[in-house]
């Protein structure tokens, strides 16, 4: 019995993996990195960084699902893998609620809305008048059917009772060349993937999806305040490991990561990518997904996306 403790205090005795189930170079990747190095300084551990992309994050996740619950290897998971994926694949190799154990939500961030340099649309005000003038005819790209992008403009498409045509990427650099070069005329995704595009002023910013306007675009105004009272779409990350890890070792990881969540270096860069940095126990990130399962399930549905 002497030897438990002494155990669980040894924790980590040897590296962390953090997978992160997107490319590296992402908006997920880049503050996997920035968290997890200021988590791993702080407490004298190791914590390697493991990008394992595809099928819409599923991969990375179902491969930490099925390690070992030793605390030794964890998931950066966030909306569309944790909260979408249940109701967009028909065989999801993984549950969310029973085979993850949550730790900590790390980040959210809003969505923007982005047209190319030249386009003639300005404001979200003009996107709509043109949808309504001829319906389906603004193509609009995201980084996969049934990605948070995708849904959140199924949803606003329904709250402004206008129609455009999807064109799904398979990531965000294709995409991001179509709408330069005037194949499609809108892009949708998360500020800290286009960010850096807004900044260098070859894509042009027109609303952002949050509740309130973010620090980094603060001129650019929220759905919200472009006439849809209410509208909300956001997306977040966190970090999560097998199910049945050990309670100390969640409170232990909980700690660390809520400690880094709050230095104010790390805040600051999280936000000069868009993103809010967050925190919390890990009976909030449990609510938070099972809260998300339920709202997003229902509008994967209407909107008719299915991935097999």
């Amino acid at each position: 019995m002497a030897q438990a403790p002494a155990s669980a205090q040894a924790y980590p005795s040897r590296p962390i993996k953090l997978i992160v189930p997107f490319p590296a170079g992402g908006g997920t990747d880049l503050i996997a990195r920035e968290v997890a190095n200021k988590v791993a300084v702080s407490n004298g551990w190791s914590i390697i960084i493991d990008n394992k992309p595809g099928s819409g994050g599923n991969l990375g996740v179902d491969a930490a699902a099925k390690a070992p619950a030793d605390g030794y290897t964890l998931v950066l998971g966030q909306t569309s893998n944790l909260a979408i994926n249940p109701t967009l694949y028909a065989k999801l190799p993984y549950d969310p609620q029973k085979d993850l154990t949550p730790v900590v939500e790390v980040a959210s961030a809003p969505l923007v809305l982005v047209v190319a340099a030249d386009s003639p649309y300005k404001t979200l005000a003009d996107v709509v008048a043109a949808a309504k003038a001829k319906p389906e005819s603004l193509n609009y790209a995201s980084s996969g059917s049934g990605t948070v992008a995708h849904l959140a403009t199924e949803l606003f498409q329904k709250t402004a009772a206008v129609k455009f045509t999807h064109v799904p990427y398979k990531g965000a650099a294709q995409g991001s060349t179509d709408l330069i070069g005037g194949q499609i005329q809108m892009y949708m995704s998360s500020v800290p993937t286009l960010i850096g595009y807004i900044r260098s002023g070859k894509m042009r910013a027109i609303t952002v999806t949050s509740p309130k306007r973010t620090a980094d675009l603060p001129s650019i105004p929220t759905v919200s305040e472009s006439g849809f009272k209410g509208f909300e779409a956001v997306t977040w990350f966190g970090v999560a490991g097998p199910a049945g890890l050990p309670k100390d070792v969640v409170t232990k990881l909980n700690g660390a990561f809520n400690k880094a969540l709050q230095d104010p270096e790390v805040r600051k860069k999280l936000a000069s990518q868009g993103a809010d940095a967050l925190g919390g126990t890990p009976e909030q990130f449990a609510k938070l997904i099972h809260d998300d399962i339920g709202r997003w399930g229902p509008i994967v549905k209407e909107s008719g996306a299915k991935v097999d």
